[in-house]
């Protein structure tokens, strides 16, 4: 039975206003992907420095995160920093190395209260100290909490994971922990980031561009796209409801007719 829920809000810019829609909580996606693009680029059409679109695109992670625990996902993947961000100005790189500290800082109490749990995938070891202490303060504060999974992409990269997944593989033949034979799409999916994850539902990637930026490769492989040209600083609770309608009202057939 579809029910409305009362996110929706009209936005401050009329023309960006997206009518509520009418959702069946029986079929909320699980897992949902979010590819937050666009900061920089909407900073830019501001006459803004590019740090100034992150720091608005933290506000909306917090809106999102609400939304999503609100309304029953089981888990929400955020793209924060790619293994190919590190190429971006070392100002920029810096700052966007302080945002999980801020973002943490201020709306941990929060986390908690919601009951959220805080994980995070990639190469954790390379980030800076103060992200690190930050994130990991997260994840121990939140570690018995059993309500909506924050994961955060942190330093990622889903070749990097698959290599060095297939690295892990590797080494279990040779000490004869595992056989050759064994070898299935389980035990690969095992030694992944999210090995303890299910796969991704639903993909949302905000900015207009249309691919997957080295994100969640092999874990995409059945999730539904979504794309929008909104910029992530824009991106509101009515887009997420439209995206999720939108998924509703799509066929999964895995491969089947």
């Amino acid at each position: 039975m579809p029910i409305k829920f009362p996110f929706a809000r009209k936005l401050k810019n009329k023309d960006s206003f997206v009518q509520p829609v009418g959702l069946d909580q029986t079929q909320i996606p699980k897992h949902v992907a979010i590819i937050m693009d666009g900061n920089g680029r909407w900073a830019k059409n501001r006459g803004m420095p590019r740090i100034a679109g992150h720091k608005e695109g933290m506000g909306v992670v917090k809106k999102i995160v609400r939304f999503a625990s609100d309304i029953g996902i089981e888990v929400l993947t955020l793209y924060a920093f790619s293994t190919e961000n590190w190429k971006r100005p070392k100002n920029e790189v810096e700052f966007l190395m302080k945002l999980p500290v801020d973002f943490l800082n201020t709306y941990l109490p929060e986390l908690i209260e919601r009951n959220v749990r805080v994980q995070t995938i990639g190469d954790f070891d390379v980030l800076p100290p103060h992200t690190k202490k930050a994130v990991e303060e997260a994840i121990e504060r939140t570690k018995n909490n059993d309500g909506l999974i924050l994961n955060f992409a942190l330093n990622y990269g889903s070749r990097f994971e698959m290599v060095n997944a297939v690295k892990q593989i590797v080494s279990k033949v040779e000490s004869g922990e595992i056989a050759y034979a064994d070898i299935d799409e389980d035990v690969f999916s095992s030694e992944l980031y999210t090995s303890d994850l299910m796969d991704p539902d639903l993909l949302i990637r905000t900015s207009g561009e249309q691919r997957l930026s080295n994100f969640l490769l092999w874990q995409l492989a059945y999730a539904e796209f979504w794309f929008t040209e909104v910029y992530w600083p824009d991106f509101t609770e009515n887009h997420f409801e439209k995206a999720l309608y939108d998924y509703q009202n799509r066929k999964r057939r895995y491969g089947g007719v």
